[in-house]
């Protein structure tokens, strides 16, 4: 009697246990529901987390009103270097401080690189956006401009972060797909700037190709690097990034020396090309950028035919950066879609 009598009682407290266990995999199927949907709100409305100023205005960290860009006696008086942080041919850029806020001071590395320097400076005055890093200042006679820091450097160390605690939780291919959204809208920007269309020159591999961008704190990518965007002018012949020969796979066919290897390089000689070098590059920039995470097979399948398009030998032949943009768009899209459909069917 006893032993029937514990097998009762066992059976009455099985029931609650098992509805318990129901009751949490509901909440748990909603919560993942409501993330994700506040993760489609969220990633495809940039504007929502990239303040904006009136025109030559700037804010940065903790500062919450905007603030007209620094001239040279406010950075020669403000502006405090802290350390190097990063060296090219071009520029020297030291991590500062701008009233208590980080900042970027870049400063010219030699004379003959001025033209390149200031046609940077100017390129970050005239595309500043969403897109760009914020510019806080510049003072042109004393070779230096400042711009907003972000600590989690270029687009080079994109694999490094995300393997980090604090960040390895936004090694998703939601972030990682939304950062190649942000790289190919920002070609899209540039095609159609408000200073033309202009082509990214220092763009001839990809470890190049990277470091022009930086990663906002937000895990959204921003252009940083423009000291080589020559503008594409209708109808004429195009435009040359630099004055040497082009290899690789990586730079577009029409960069490369079209006479044979029997034909001396000739910078006379070789023609121009325009944006669509741009476009060649785009897939294996989304490549490195979706890395090997979970569902980025799935992207790169749905990615194929755009993709094929980018690689088309004839340039005309290849898609703009506008239509890219639409098909890696409507991907994300789909994606949210099935994975919040996957969670509705389990509620």
């Amino acid at each position: 009697m006893a032993g029937t009598v514990y097998g009762l009682t066992g059976a009455r407290c099985g029931l609650p246990a098992v509805l318990l266990c129901l009751a949490a995999l509901l909440c748990a199927n909603l919560l993942l529901y409501f993330y994700l949907d506040a993760l489609y709100q969220e990633d495809t409305n940039p504007l929502s987390i990239h303040t904006q100023c009136p025109l030559r205005h700037f804010k940065v960290g903790t500062i919450t009103v905007c603030t007209p860009w620094l001239r040279c006696p406010e950075i020669r008086a403000e502006v405090r270097r802290v350390k190097l942080i990063g060296q090219g041919a071009v520029k020297k850029v030291y991590l500062s401080e701008w009233r208590g806020q980080k900042v970027a001071l870049s400063v010219l590395s030699s004379e003959q690189y001025s033209d390149d320097f200031l046609h940077g400076l100017s390129m970050l005055r005239a595309l500043q956006s969403t897109h760009v890093v914020t510019l806080v200042g510049a003072c042109e006679e004393d070779g230096v401009f400042v711009t907003e820091y972000h600590p989690l450097g270029s687009a080079l160390m994109l694999d490094t972060i995300l393997a980090q605690d604090r960040y390895h939780w936004r090694n998703s291919w939601h972030n990682r797909l939304q950062l190649a959204i942000d790289y190919v809208a920002f070609l899209v920007y540039l095609h159609s700037s408000p200073v033309g269309i202009r082509v990214m020159c220092d763009s001839n591999d990809l470890h190049k190709t990277l470091s022009q961008f930086l990663l906002a704190s937000d895990m959204r990518l921003l252009a940083n690097d423009l000291d080589a965007l020559p503008e594409v002018e209708r109808g004429s012949q195009g435009v040359k990034c630099g004055h040497h020969e082009l290899n690789g796979d990586f730079v577009a066919p029409e960069q490369l020396w079209p006479y044979g290897e029997d034909v001396q390089f000739s910078d006379e000689a070789m023609p121009g090309y325009d944006e669509k070098t741009d476009i060649w590059k785009i897939p294996e920039v989304t490549r490195f950028l979706l890395g090997n995470v979970l569902g980025s097979d799935v992207i790169h399948f749905h990615l194929f035919q755009i993709y094929t398009e980018c690689k088309r030998t004839e340039p005309h032949m290849r898609p703009s950066a506008l239509k890219v943009l639409s098909v890696y768009r409507s991907v994300y899209d789909s994606m949210i879609e099935s994975q919040s459909q996957r969670v509705r069917d389990m509620l």
